[in-house]
């Protein structure tokens, strides 16, 4: 796969972030993704970052998990944006405060150029939400693919 992304985070960085959201979802039944577009493409420009979210969310079908716990970040690099979407599942026991809280820190370390820190940061906050509210079962299996999806 081509890193278009290269000028924000590495191939290794890629990696260990997939290996991150692997551990995590080792000990919760919720399923992590992270989506990052460099840009907006051609029929998106005139979407808000939520809803290009939201059509991600779809496309990924994590609104399908068992137990609707899926969760979705993503990244527009050149807009300095993101969002996270959670499905029904985890937004019942996961309050605005925490979210906002989750997302405030993120944006702080976005703003002085620290991409993985910043993304390893979230993931690893999503997973201790995860892992407290959601852990994993006996039956558990991987419903979704750990790969960063980059578009």
């Amino acid at each position: 796969m081509k890193n278009f992304i290269s000028e924000y985070l590495s191939d290794d960085s890629l990696e260990t972030i997939t290996g991150e959201i692997a551990k995590i979802e080792n000990g919760t039944s919720g399923e992590l993704r992270l989506c990052i577009k460099k840009r907006r493409g051609f029929l998106e420009r005139k979407k808000t970052p939520r809803e290009i979210a939201l059509k991600q969310f779809v496309k990924l079908n994590m609104h399908k998990t068992k137990d609707k716990t899926g969760v979705l970040m993503l990244l527009l690099l050149d807009d300095h944006r993101f969002e996270i979407i959670a499905d029904e599942g985890i937004n019942s026991k996961i309050s605005d405060q925490q979210w906002e809280e989750i997302a405030s820190r993120l944006t702080g370390h976005f703003r002085e150029g620290k991409y993985l820190d910043g993304i390893l940061f979230g993931i690893r906050q999503i997973g201790e939400v995860l892992n407290k509210e959601f852990p994993v079962k006996p039956d558990d299996k991987n419903e979704l693919s750990n790969d960063v999806v980059i578009g």
